[in-house]
């Protein structure tokens, strides 16, 4: 979905059903229509393996054949390469396809084609012209997703510029969020009927390399990392909301340190009050979730290792309750930040504020990304002097600073092609993850104090300190493996 001319969110049937009486849409009369929609794939999937969509629509009296491949194989419509053709269900008729190929390979597969699953819901449609030379169409779609006897609630509604600009879009959201709990949704009904089909479990979703290239202007590049770092985290949504995994909580907090890493790499070119109003919020929600993911990694990983260390100790009882209450009350503290209105506006509020960033700069990608990684690389080796003979807050610092240049290489990877970047970010990411143990001991230290506070704890953050002294030998090859390595930005 084109962010700029399209936006789709969802509200719950009790907020749909209050929709019509916002004053935005008091004068407009609503067209509806009944739409049945039915996905066909292999038994195997071979459809959405390839990116494939095959779907029958009834709109009206008619049916219609749609067929195409996607761009990213999870929406409903796009880089479609085919398009409506009169046709039954069941009915597969691929002649119409241009493709050759792609024809060929649809035929060979018609005996196996079946149902996957069935959309069908009812169309509000409404024509928004909330001033002269604006329009907008919102349609509000409220009915199931059908597979194999599960049901999943259809309530969302998709909002698309027809005239005007992208704030224009926006205002119009603003305007009716102002009234409406509304959420802006990364999710399309391919993706969860595919899931309701398979009955998948949720899947963490994991940063995908930047699409920056060298011709591009600096500014251009923050709006693509800053928008696909939101995907990143709305990705991830469900499953901190609907599971308790760590992963979900640990993705989530990765996708909001790259945007706030990407906002303080393109700080000199951003408005300032741009800056100064959502990083505080971006810093804010990280630190939410921050807590959950503290006692996620002490539950799942230093936990284990400290009963295998003391098996006999009365205080792994002790230790483990409490420590299972305190994941407990930190996943739903964290599920109800995402869960809340001040997420869904500061999602769609940071979203506006991106696409109408000024281009006031042209500079372009590859003369602003050498100086970046430049400063980063040089902050980390004034912190590398100080952390061998500092204490547990200069090697975090140390590790923030390895961090912050992780992302930037990883943000102007496509600049620096070659086996030359490949191996300097290979070794930055093995120094970050030692870097990263050591600070989860140290915050197993803290977490231990609060769990099994004076003596009833010494013995086991003793160990725990113990720990950390054994890896710091550890710590000195890293950093002397990775400064050992060419810089890439250098040998351009």
């Amino acid at each position: 979905m084109n962010v700029e001319t399209e936006l789709k969110l969802s509200l719950t049937p009790g907020v749909a059903s209050r929709l019509a009486k916002h004053p935005l849409l008091s004068d407009a009369v609503p067209s509806r229509e009944r739409v049945i929609t039915t996905y066909y794939d292999t038994p195997d999937l071979r459809l959405q393996s390839e990116q494939v969509v095959l779907q029958y629509r009834k709109t009206g009296s008619g049916w219609f054949a749609s067929v195409g491949k996607t761009a990213s194989g999870d929406r409903e419509d796009a880089g479609r390469t085919e398009w409506d053709v009169a046709g039954e269900p069941g009915e597969f008729d691929f002649s119409h396809v241009a493709d050759r190929g792609f024809r060929l390979w649809l035929e060979s597969l018609s005996q196996d084609l079946q149902p996957a699953f069935t959309t069908s819901f009812t169309r509000s449609t409404w024509l928004l012209e909330p001033r002269t030379g604006v329009r907008i169409a919102l349609a509000l779609d409220r009915g199931w997703i059908v597979s194999e006897g599960r049901r999943q609630v259809i309530c969302e509604i998709d909002l698309e510029l027809l005239s005007g600009s992208a704030g224009d879009l926006f205002s119009a959201v603003s305007a009716l969020q102002s009234d409406l709990s509304l959420h802006p949704d990364a999710s399309t009904n391919i993706q969860r009927g595919y899931r309701a089909l398979a009955d998948w479990s949720l899947r963490a979703v994991k940063a995908v390399p930047a699409r920056t290239h060298a011709g591009m202007t600096a500014n251009a590049a923050f709006r693509t990392i800053a928008l696909a770092c939101l995907k990143h985290l709305q990705g991830n949504e469900p499953g901190v909301c609907e599971s308790s995994h760590p992963e979900f909580v640990h993705q989530a907090r990765v996708a909001i340190r790259r945007l706030r890493s990407a906002i303080r790499i393109w700080r000199s070119l951003l408005p300032e009050a741009f800056v100064n109003s959502f990083y505080p919020q971006w810093q804010t929600l990280a630190g939410k979730l921050g807590e959950a993911r503290n006692w996620d990694v002490f539950l799942t990983e230093t936990l284990p290792a400290i009963a295998a260390a003391f098996p006999e100790s009365a205080e792994n009882a002790r230790l483990s309750n409490y420590a299972e209450q305190r994941c407990a009350i930190n996943r739903d503290a964290a599920r109800s930040a995402l869960q809340s209105d001040d997420y869904s506006r500061l999602l769609l509020d940071f979203t506006a504020a991106v696409l109408a960033l000024p281009d006031r700069d042209a500079r372009r990608l590859d003369a602003f990304a050498p100086t970046c990684l430049e400063k980063r690389a040089k902050r980390a080796r004034r912190r590398a002097a100080e952390t061998l003979p500092g204490d547990a807050a200069a090697r975090h610092r140390l590790r923030v600073a390895y961090k912050r240049l992780r992302y930037a290489l990883e943000f102007f990877a496509p600049l620096f092609p070659g086996e030359m970047l490949r191996h300097y970010h290979l070794s930055a990411c093995a120094l970050q993850d030692r870097l990263g143990r050591l600070n989860d001991l140290a915050t197993a230290v803290s977490l231990t104090e609060e769990a099994l506070p004076g003596e009833s704890g010494e013995t086991i953050r003793g160990w725990l300190e113990g720990q950390t002294r054994r890896l710091l030998p550890e710590i000195r090859d890293s950093l002397n493996d990775f400064q050992q390595h060419p810089v890439p930005w250098r040998d351009q």
